[in-house]
């Protein structure tokens, strides 16, 4: 703990910032996989209903002593406290951010440090002629929907027997976060995105940071990239933090080059060139369009756990290699791709249930010649026998691998009905059994909306 008798970060004492929460979705890329990191090519992203929150609060101390800290805290797992000092880089670097002890060890969690250095930077930069204005220390509390993560057999979900939890939205899960499964529905990216709307919201005010504007859509966009990027260590197509900010929509990556060119933080001139990147709303060439991102009335997205996740990184390469050797085939082979993903865009824009079945088979008669041509299973064959299997359901349209492809969770597209639910979620366990797997249908569904800001007793009994 950083204790200071002048104010951390400013020209005088911090005002108490209210207590802010806001929520991101996760994502499926329905359609678009590996076609979505060219700037040609576009994806078709849908936000679900899994969303991963952040609530900021102020941490409050003894008159005349302030705190230089920022304390982050995922309560859902073990050992999942982080605490950072901060302070004000020369030359216009930046907010430097440190990881401090907590008891005598330190986990790093660079997504969470990364987003912390560059949104309070932007904050800081963008706040300094505010005479009012300085970096408050903050207690950030973390929490993400259930459907995050495969909950193992001995866990157990809140319940009304425990007072210190709400029933049903957020698991207790008996092991640290580095040991968590993931689910593929996009966490990384719904938290750097929640987490920066939660600072940005927490410091500005509404004249500089606008969630609920077309404008500060943008800025919280540009910024959330900008960091994602950064932890990820590259700068990758960037659909799922669109998906996470806009919700579901058809999507085209920005030039690379937006990011690729920063100065690394703390060094002299960070501050200023990304509150200038972030702010040049005009130089972003993302393209963001919404229609044909929706599901026909009575049809639902529904997202089937197989619990076995995938390599997408070296899976992503593999393919890339592929295309780079292959040249004009790869391209005829994505062009292709590419005019029927647009076609599923178009028939689910349409309503037209009918014509799902086929227009989803199309395109998964593609992706799985992309995957025979490159040696990549974006399609293995034990999912593409479970999709051929799921399809015979009675009110299932179809399925596919999204994303990447691999082992991750199965998207289905199917009647939004409690009798199909049911259908399905028995031939799961049937299939399961029979198989000796674990699948089963998650409760996560698509959803068009993206970072909303949210009542805090939602979260009764997680606040500190």
């Amino acid at each position: 703990m950083v204790l200071s008798t002048d104010p951390p970060v400013g020209s005088s004492p911090p005002p108490v910032q209210p207590t802010t929460a806001v929520s991101a979705p996760g994502k499926v890329l329905l359609a678009g996989g590996y076609l979505v990191l060219d700037r040609g090519y576009t994806g078709l992203v849908f936000g679900l209903s899994a969303r991963i929150s952040v609530i900021a609060a102020p941490i409050t101390t003894e008159p005349g002593v302030h705190l230089a800290e920022i304390v982050v805290q995922s309560p859902q797992f073990i050992d999942a406290t982080w605490r950072y000092g901060f302070h004000l880089a020369e030359q216009e670097g930046g907010i430097t951010v440190t990881q401090l002890h907590v008891g005598s060890k330190i986990s790093r969690n660079p997504f969470v440090e990364t987003t912390l250095t560059y949104a309070l930077t932007y904050i800081h930069h963008v706040s300094r002629d505010d005479q009012t204005h300085s970096l408050a220390s903050t207690q950030l509390t973390i929490l993400a929907d259930n459907d995050y993560y495969s909950l193992p057999s001995t866990a157990t979900r809140s319940t009304s027997d425990e007072p210190a939890a709400p029933k049903g939205r957020f698991a207790r899960y008996p092991h640290t976060l580095s040991e968590a499964h993931k689910t593929g529905l996009g966490s990384s990216a719904a938290l750097v995105t929640s987490l920066t709307a939660a600072l940005l919201s927490h410091y500005l005010p509404t004249l500089l940071f606008d969630p609920a504007s077309a404008a500060g859509e943008q800025t919280l966009h540009n910024l959330a990239q900008s960091a994602h990027c950064a932890a990820q260590g590259k700068v990758g197509s960037g659909f799922d933090v669109a998906a996470a900010v806009f919700g579901s929509c058809r999507y085209r990556r920005f030039s690379p080059s937006l990011l690729s060119d920063l100065p690394a933080p703390g060094s002299a001139g960070f501050a200023a060139a990304l509150a200038r990147r972030v702010d040049g709303h005009k130089g972003w060439d993302t393209e963001v369009r919404k229609e044909g991102a929706v599901m026909p009335k009575g049809v639902v997205l529904r997202m089937c756990d197989v619990d076995c996740g995938s390599q997408t990184v070296g899976m992503v390469k593999k393919v890339l290699a592929w295309r780079a050797a292959e040249g004009e085939g790869s391209k005829k082979l994505w062009d292709a791709l590419q005019e029927r993903n647009e076609a599923l865009a178009d028939v689910l824009g349409r309503g037209d249930t009918g014509e799902i079945p086929g227009a989803l088979a199309a395109v998964r008669e593609l992706v799985r010649e992309m995957g025979t041509a490159s040696g990549v299973p974006i399609e293995p064959e034990s999912q593409t026998e479970l999709l051929d299997a799921l399809g015979e359901v009675d009110g299932v349209f179809g399925g596919v691998v999204p994303g990447a492809g691999g082992f991750d969770a199965l998207a289905l597209l199917m009647r939004d009905d409690e009798e199909t639910e049911r259908r399905v979620e028995a031939f799961l366990e049937d299939w399961s059994r029979k198989k000796d797997a674990r699948v089963k249908l998650l409760a996560v569904k698509g959803e068009v909306e993206g970072v909303r800001a949210e009542d805090l007793s939602v979260y009764a009994g997680w606040l500190p």
